[in-house]
Formats: C-alpha cells, sequence, structure tokens
C-alpha cells in the first residue's frame, strides 16, 4: 500500500478544503496539522484492515490487553516514523510551504498514562505491530489525563490536563459499538428447572462509547488498535424532572460520566475510593462485552474462547474482567460454573508490576457489594470453591488458606483472584518475579508452580533511538547498516568500535549537541541555561518513598555541605535533573517535591556553589519531554532499595542512550549489570537477601543517624531549614521509620556518587562506557518482550506481518 508524495499532498489538500474550510494558500500549521492527521489515520486504518482481514482468514489468535492507562505521548511523528513515510510526508508539505516539524508541536501529549506502567502498555501496543501479531489494547478515554502539574512556590499544583484539544482529531469514535454498564441495584435468583435465572433490578445505568486510535509497528503490515471507553448518560430522566428534582436528574448524569474524566482521582476519601471501583469496572464490563460480541460475530460460540483469544491483565487494575466474563458465561449463556471457569481461566493471563502494598489492590466488601452486587455474588462463589480446594484437595492448614483466600472479612483481594484464575502469572524482571514466588505469592507458587514465569519489560527502542536521538541514530547506521532498526539485537555490533577513537569522539559530539538541545529548550520555556561541560545527572520517575528520590536529596545536600567546606576542591561540576508527578494525596512525595525545590532555589542563590551544583525540576515530565531529555542524560539514576522495583523501564532508556546506570541491585538493573558487565555500571547499596537479613535482625535508621557525621550533618538540614523552610515529616518520616532504609545505603551511595564523577573525567573511558550500554541496549527493546509473551504466554501462531 504505497502512497506517493501527490497522493498524500492531494490528500492534505482534500482535507483542509472540506473537513476545514479553507485552502493551502490560506491554511495556518494548525490547520495543516488537522488535515494531515486524519490523512495519516487513514493510512492507518486501511493497512489495519488489510491486516485483520488476512489475520481472520487464517484463524489467527487475537491478543487483548487490558490496561488503565496507555501513555502513548505524541502520534503523528511515532506513526509517520513507524511508516517510513517520514520523507514522503516533509515533502508533499514542503510543496504547500510547510514545515513538518512544525506540525508535531501542535499536538499535545495524550492523556491517557502517568507512568511505567502506562508507557509499557503503550510500548507494547507498537511493539505487538512490530512482531506482527493481531492485537487490541483496551483503556479509559480520560478526558483531562492525570493533572497537569504546576510547581507554584515548589509545590506540586494539579491542573486539569486539556489534551483533547489538538489530540481527539486521532480519535475515531464507534458508537454502534457503545456498551451498557450497569451499578448498584439487586439481584434476584430462581431456578427453572436445572436452569439459573439471575434477575437484576434497580440498578443505575451508564453508556461506553468507544474510540479508536491506531498505532503501528515499525515497518510492518500489521496495525494495533486502541480502543478507549467514555462514560455517557444514559439517558434524560423526564420524569423526575418533571417533579421537580433537577439536582437528582443533573446529578446522576454527571456521576456517571465522571468515570471518564480523570486518570487515578484521589482516592484517600470513601468517595474516590467509589469512582476508582467504577472506573475500573467501567473498564473491564465494556471491554469484555466487546470482545465477547466480536468472537460470536465470528464463531457463534464461546466454547472455543480461549484457543481464539488471549486476554491479558495488566497488572491487578482490570481483574475485575474475570468475574465479568464468568457473569456472562453463567447468567447470559447459560454455561455451567465449571464449564465456565475452565474458559476463564484458559483465556486470562496476569501480570503482576509491583510488590508494593497500594498495587496490589483490595476493596472494601461494603462498598464492593453496594456497586457490584452480581460480581460480589459470584467472586464469593470463586472464594468459597478456592478454599474447599485448598482444604480438601491440597490438606492446606487454615493459616495458609487465609492468605491465599480471595475474601477477607472485610476485604476484597484483587490480586489474589488474579493468580488462583490466570491460567498464566508473570513478573517484569528476573528478580521480581523470584520475589513472587518466593515471597509475594510463595503460597500459590508452591501448589501451581507450573503457572509462574517471567517477562522482563521492554521499551518502544526505535523511539527513543532513532526518533529522539537521530545523532545517535545516524552514527548506528552507518556503523551497522541501515536495517539496523528491524532488529535492535544487532546494536551489538557497536562493541566492536570500543577502542575505535573516532567513533568514542563523535559518540562524545552527539552527546554534547543532545546536552546542548535540552539546555535550548529549558531557556525557551524560561529555565536557565545549563552547564553542558557538567555531569547531567537524571532521575525522572513517579515521586514515591520507594523511588527514593530523597536520598538523591540527601546526597545533594552532603555534596553541598562539602564545598561550602571546601571551597576550592577539585569538584566536577554536576546538574542534577528530576522529573516526578506525586499522587494528589500522597502528602510526604509533595514535601519531597518541595524539599527538591528549595534546595534548588537555595543553589541558585549561593554563588560559591552554583557554578558546581545545580538543580533542574522538569515541570510536568511527560513522553514528549522524555524524548528531549533520554539523549541528554549521562548519569542513570536508579536508586530503589533493592527488592522494591519491579523492574523499571527507564533505566532502559538511559541505557540506550548511553547513559550510565547509577543504582541497586534491583528491578532490572540486575539485567542490565549482567548485560554490560561490572565495569560499564556502577552499584551500590544492599543486596535483596541482605535487605531481607537486616529487617529480620531488626533496623535501627535512629542508629545509623546517631554514628553517621556526614549523613547527620545533611538530614539535620530538613529539621533546622532550609532557606527558612523545615522538612519536619520527611526528617521524621527517615530518622524514625526510614521504611525504605535510606539511611543504610546513604554511605555506599556517596562513594557510588565519587566514582561516576571520577569516571567522568576519564573522557575516553566514559565513552567507552557509554558504547557498551548502546550496544547491549537490544534485549530491552519491547519486541523480545513481546515474542517472549507470544510464545510462553498467549500460545500465538509465528506472525507472517513483515
Amino acid at each position: 500500500m504505497a502512497y506517493t508524495v501527490q497522493q498524500i499532498k492531494t490528500m492534505i489538500i482534500k482535507e483542509l478544503q472540506e473537513t476545514l474550510g479553507t485552502t493551502p494558500d490560506k491554511a495556518s500549521d494548525a490547520q495543516f496539522y488537522k488535515a494531515t492527521v486524519p490523512v495519516v489515520k487513514e493510512i492507518l486504518e486501511e493497512k489495519r484492515r488489510h491486516f485483520m482481514s488476512q489475520s481472520r482468514s487464517q484463524g489467527k489468535k487475537q491478543v487483548y490487553y487490558l490496561c488503565m492507562e496507555f501513555l502513548l505521548g505524541r502520534s503523528l511523528k511515532n506513526s509517520l516514523s513507524n511508516l517510513c513515510m517520514v520523507e514522503s510526508f516533509q515533502q508533499a508539505l514542503g510543496e504547500l510551504d510547510v514545515k513538518l516539524d512544525n506540525l508535531y508541536e501542535y499536538e499535545p501529549d495524550a492523556g491517557l498514562g502517568n507512568g511505567g506502567l502506562g508507557r509499557l502498555a503503550a510500548c507494547y501496543m507498537d511493539a505487538l505491530a512490530t512482531d506482527g501479531y493481531p492485537a487490541m489494547g483496551y483503556s479509559i478515554l480520560y478526558e483531562y489525563g492525570i493533572f497537569k502539574q504546576q510547581i507554584i512556590d515548589g509545590w506540586q499544583n494539579e491542573l486539569p490536563d486539556y489534551w483533547l484539544p489538538g489530540g481527539e482529531v486521532w480519535l475515531t469514535p464507534m458508537p454502534e459499538h457503545a456498551v451498557e454498564v450497569r451499578f448498584g441495584g439487586q439481584v434476584s435468583e430462581s431456578w427453572d428447572h436445572n436452569y439459573h435465572n439471575v434477575e437484576y433490578k434497580g440498578y443505575s445505568s451508564v453508556m461506553a462509547v468507544p474510540y479508536d486510535i491506531c498505532i503501528s509497528g515499525y515497518n510492518t503490515k500489521a496495525v494495533s488498535r486502541l480502543r478507549l471507553w467514555k462514560a455517557k448518560s444514559t439517558g434524560f430522566n423526564m420524569e423526575l424532572f418533571n417533579k421537580g428534582e433537577y439536582s437528582s436528574v443533573l446529578g446522576e448524569g454527571m456521576m456517571g460520566e465522571a468515570i471518564s474524566k480523570v486518570l487515578y482521582p484521589n482516592d484517600n476519601h470513601r468517595e474516590g475510593k467509589a469512582l476508582r471501583l467504577r472506573q475500573q469496572y467501567f473498564l473491564t464490563a465494556a471491554s469484555i462485552a466487546d470482545i465477547v460480541r466480536r468472537h460470536i460475530e465470528t464463531y457463534g460460540t464461546l466454547d472455543n474462547l480461549p484457543e481464539k483469544n488471549a486476554i491479558h491483565l495488566n497488572d491487578t487494575h482490570p481483574t475485575l474482567a474475570i468475574p465479568e466474563l464468568m457473569r456472562i458465561l453463567l447468567d447470559e449463556c447459560g454455561y455451567s460454573w465449571e464449564h465456565a471457569y475452565h474458559i476463564v481461566s484458559a483465556t486470562f493471563a496476569y501480570t503482576n508490576h509491583t510488590v508494593m502494598p497500594e498495587a496490589l489492590e483490595v476493596w472494601n466488601i461494603d462498598l464492593f457489594r453496594s456497586l457490584l452486587p452480581r460480581i460480589y455474588q459470584i467472586i464469593c462463589e470463586m472464594n468459597a470453591r478456592l478454599c474447599a480446594e485448598l482444604y480438601d484437595a491440597h490438606h492446606l492448614q487454615s493459616e495458609q488458606v487465609a492468605r491465599m483466600a480471595i475474601l477477607t472479612d472485610r476485604d476484597i483481594r484483587m490480586a489474589n483472584l488474579a493468580v488462583a484464575v490466570c491460567h498464566s502469572v508473570n513478573g517484569v524482571s528476573k528478580l521480581h518475579s523470584e520475589i513472587l514466588k518466593d515471597e509475594v505469592f510463595h503460597d500459590f507458587y508452591t501448589l501451581t508452580p507450573q503457572k509462574f514465569g517471567n517477562v522482563t519489560n521492554g521499551i518502544a527502542s526505535r523511539r527513543w533511538l532513532h526518533q529522539s536521538n537521530p545523532g545517535l541514530s545516524s552514527l548506528c547506521a552507518e556503523l551497522l547498516g541501515e536495517n539496523y532498526l528491524n532488529d535492535m539485537d544487532s546494536l551489538r555490533g557497536l562493541q566492536k568500535y570500543r577502542d575505535d577513537s573516532s567513533v568514542l569522539e563523535r559518540l562524545a559530539a552527539i552527546k554534547r549537541q543532545n546536552k546542548q538541545s535540552l539546555s535550548d529548550y529549558l531557556v525557551r520555556h524560561g529555565g536557565a541555561a545549563l552547564n553542558v561541560d557538567s555531569i547531567f545527572d537524571v532521575q525522572v520517575k513517579r515521586m514515591h518513598e520507594y523511588k527514593r528520590q530523597h536520598l538523591n536529596a540527601l546526597r545533594i545536600l552532603s555534596l553541598y555541605q562539602y564545598l561550602k567546606a571546601n571551597p576550592n576542591a577539585d569538584f566536577t561540576p554536576r546538574t542534577f535533573i528530576f522529573g516526578a508527578k506525586a499522587a494528589p494525596g500522597y502528602f510526604l512525595a509533595k514535601q519531597i517535591i518541595k524539599l527538591i525545590c528549595t534546595m534548588r532555589d537555595m543553589i541558585e542563590r549561593d554563588e560559591s556553589v552554583r557554578d558546581k551544583l545545580r538543580i533542574v525540576y522538569l515541570e510536568d515530565y511527560r513522553v514528549t519531554l522524555s524524548e528531549i531529555l533520554m539523549p541528554a542524560s549521562e548519569v542513570s539514576e536508579q536508586i530503589s532499595l533493592a527488592g522494591t522495583e519491579a523492574s523499571g523501564t527507564s533505566n532502559m532508556k538511559f541505557m540506550l542512550s548511553g547513559a550510565i546506570t547509577l543504582g541497586t541491585m534491583d528491578g532490572a538493573n540486575v539485567e542490565i549489570y549482567d548485560e554490560v558487565g561490572a565495569d560499564n555500571i556502577v552499584i551500590f547499596g544492599m543486596t535483596t537477601a541482605e535487605v531481607s537479613a537486616l529487617r529480620q535482625k531488626g533496623y535501627s535508621a535512629h542508629e545509623i543517624y546517631g554514628k553517621n557525621a556526614t549523613l547527620r550533618a545533611a538530614v539535620d538540614m530538613l529539621k533546622n531549614g532550609i532557606n527558612g523552610e523545615q522538612f519536619m515529616d520527611i526528617y521524621n518520616s527517615l530518622v524514625f521509620k526510614d521504611p525504605y532504609m535510606v539511611f543504610a545505603d546513604f554511605d555506599s551511595y556517596l562513594e557510588a556518587s565519587k566514582k561516576t564523577a571520577s569516571l567522568y573525567t576519564d573522557t575516553r573511558r566514559w565513552q567507552q562506557m557509554s558504547l557498551q550500554n548502546t550496544a547491549c541496549s537490544g534485549i530491552f527493546c519491547a519486541d523480545r518482550s513481546i515474542r517472549e509473551y507470544a510464545r510462553n504466554i498467549w500460545k500465538l501462531d509465528e506472525p507472517s506481518a513483515r
């Protein structure tokens, strides 16, 4: 399906004239953007139709990927790059006196995700198409995203993220496939001979209206589809309105439509928890109904659902899809419990993404029962049968059964539900998967070891190399050949240039230019110019105590105190770059942002230090900003306490652009270490086993604080004040609790930081390390991850898309 430059040009002019009512000579760049996107959409949708027609004719198994978020970033540049049509569109638009690069700036980042979970889901949609597998993703069409972060006086403020103006042009509404989703009400049951009747009364309804986005793979025939559900009121209650109950009428509609307003609403109150539960059921009920409809239309029966479909639960948020499919099979199709359960278990697989308690979701039984009465009944039956099997078939003790049960006295444990039912459970790094087996789900693993596995995360490598780092990409193409992008493992060929001085010098020049580009970007957006000869030391990820941004902050305070006491010391200048959003209700995380910004202001005002230390806080960190930052980064901060980070994906993006990991042996850092070798990564801190041993022995942060003068001096600044600001909540948390053992790893972290500074002064050695990191990054491409899912979990046929 080749398109000539003239065809593309004609299609754009047609959009300008027929849709936007203007002509090329009068159209603005914003109008050209709105005319160009539908052309790209048409090309993608045509490819999708051809690919799916071929897949259906061959009876290919379909993958459905359910996730609460998909952090897509911008789509125009990514789509054209993956379609290998950048030059064609550049030429077509150039003939109309328009620069394609200018159009990219009119697209906002899609407000559909927040952090690593959502970005991974987006990478996987790209990789599914690249690898040639028929796939659909499902999520919610969040009107305002998570929030637009604004830093005022160092404090995070949350504003609505108005992304749809400019972003909605990518959405294709599919109202004919809208689904009714029901909440509340009462359930009555009866038996008619051997048929179980379930009647649902007194419920409230919300319509789930689908909007589709096509996602192209790289240089492939395949295109993935992401279906997003928007909540719409089911109608206007004229009877109540005529009675004068205006607020009830309006409130009912607003409450339903609130489901798709914001990603992850604040849940530190009951109303927020209820909204989150509504969101999760809304997503799963609409998606399962859509999957069932599509399957029935093709095969006419659900008996072969597992043979033709793989439904994947990306973390616990979509776990309600399990009882929802049971409900359809039992109540609407008349299957027996045993037959329905077999179909459900064989269809679903589950990926766990973190051991953090908030990710192992639990729902209060009273709240759950009132919102989802029939789903609650089904979960109760699942729990009863599970516990009976554990007692009767496996002869377990009550204590072990209690740990594995789906229900407790007050809560429903969603992770236990997913692990108990799904045919496959995987972690997202080798270390994380071992922790799941040895600790988090050890009881389940003991009984069913065959269902546990590992798929280490991967990234859309071409986006962060070919699209975001053109200088490095051009060098790779020159050294490895133009086709290296079709197989990211071919980057290993760079290793033979390790001792080539000309290549290392070019590598250093590319990095310096990328650093200058980041500095120029910050200046254009009101920031200060950066010292491009300093080390760009970067930590960008969700703001959370377990990510240990406060460990980084204490290191900076310690360096500040050292420079104040030793103004003439030989010191390699360092620019510390942070970017992160804190959950709206997570006050301590917000305080850490305030601490970092206060430190930044203190250093900026101190002429004796600011040429050696600088802090930059990137407001509203997002994918588009990441695409500028990653190529400029030199030190990748991956400093979580060993055993807490499941994998990480920023570590992979940094590595791809040649940054050196400064990190603990946690998550995928372990695998990066194995790939690059001990000489090309800087490791510090305790291992997972050492963390566990210290916890068992009894960890006392206050004792370390009392003995370590360097640490104590930095920590005391939190109490004594920085620019007149005290941070007593952070101080108290660290000194008297320190749940993530910041103090235990502090000295080791300081030594590792010094090591990176020493290595950096040896330019040749640093560039060799950088080259090795890029060369070994291919294994962390999402193409590899998806092939492992396809082969080991989804049992897909070999693709034939390229």
